[in-house]
């Protein structure tokens, strides 16, 4: 059991646009919450370039700084943050506990903002040009590739809805799919195969990516599966659309998930936990937005005042 000095009115986990969000309006209710910031401060946002799509920011905003503004905003109010990562929970007992580095913190609170990775073929040059021609979100980057040429890799509903999208702003747009069909149900698929824009190479994987420090992204090594021809198809951009991972193994066996590992909620943002609350993209499988993410982040903290309120009733 943590001592009187790791007890806290609450404890956040994660701090992207979700645990930002939480922290602010929990400092603001004089909550003075501890935040985990994790393995990667600021979350997603910190490895891209121009956010134009945040509401405020009316010329755009670099995505570090803007978690960086978060950050100073949830500091200002009284929220404490700890740059460590949580390494085991326990949900189970009358006060929740987070334990990181063989320390252990309890709080009468606890909401749960650890996110959700975009899966990745695993190549060097993926995070050499991730936000330079690299990119896992088509809302968020496809205008910047208007009048361009994109390779998007994937073959699920994930990956024609990204193309389809992208569409609306490249002059043409190359899914690569490994497999000579698409898993993506009927209706996504036709509105691919029915576009003059957007071409599929079948039976083929990307082996590498092209590009130079001076231009990000030039081109994609593809290689046919089956004929094991390899060639390189110039490219302004990649984007990876294989689908998502949520952040919550270290969840599991305490929390209700679903069979894809995103935490389930209800009324709000309540888990099955009592006291545990849960926003942003480990929960959301649909959205993963920065401005929902936020938005969930705020439900959370509102959420969560309101089961301290009935603990002093």
């Amino acid at each position: 059991m943590a001592s009187r000095n790791n007890h806290f009115n609450q404890i956040i986990i994660g701090s992207g646009a979700a645990g930002l969000s939480a922290a602010i309006y929990s400092a603001r209710a004089s909550l003075e919450p501890l935040v985990f910031e994790g393995s990667q401060p600021g979350g997603l946002l910190t490895t891209t370039t121009e956010v134009e799509n945040y509401p405020g920011f009316e010329n755009g905003i670099l995505g570090p700084e803007l978690m960086s503004t978060m950050k100073r905003q949830a500091a200002r109010f009284g929220a404490v943050f700890l740059p460590k990562e949580a390494e085991r929970v326990d949900f189970r007992t009358k006060i929740p506990e987070v334990t990181s580095g063989g320390e252990t913190y309890t709080a009468d609170s606890v909401i749960i903002a650890t996110g959700a990775s975009p899966r990745l073929l695993g190549l060097e040059n993926e995070k050499r040009f991730m936000g330079r021609g690299v990119s896992t979100c088509a809302t968020c980057d496809a205008f910047f590739y208007r009048g361009k040429k994109v390779v998007v890799v994937g073959g699920g509903d994930s990956a024609m809805e990204e193309s389809t999208f992208i569409s609306k702003f490249a002059s043409e747009v190359f899914i690569v799919h490994r497999r000579d069909e698409l898993r993506a149900s009927r209706i996504m698929q036709e509105k691919v195969l029915n576009s003059d824009k957007i071409k599929i190479f079948w039976d083929t994987v990307v082996e590498d990516i092209i590009g130079s420090e001076e231009k990000g992204v030039e081109a994609v090594r593809l290689k046919n599966v089956k004929t094991g021809q390899r060639r390189d198809h110039p490219t302004d951009g990649i984007f990876m659309a294989i689908g998502h991972t949520p952040n919550s193994s270290l969840f599991k066996n305490q929390l209700a998930l679903d069979g894809e590992g995103y935490i389930l909620v209800k009324d709000g943002t309540a888990t099955s936990a009592p006291g545990v609350f849960a926003a942003g993209d480990v929960v959301d499988h649909r959205y993963r937005q920065a401005v929902t993410a936020a938005g969930m982040g705020c439900m959370a903290s509102l959420d969560a005042q309101k089961y301290l309120a009935g603990l002093k009733a």
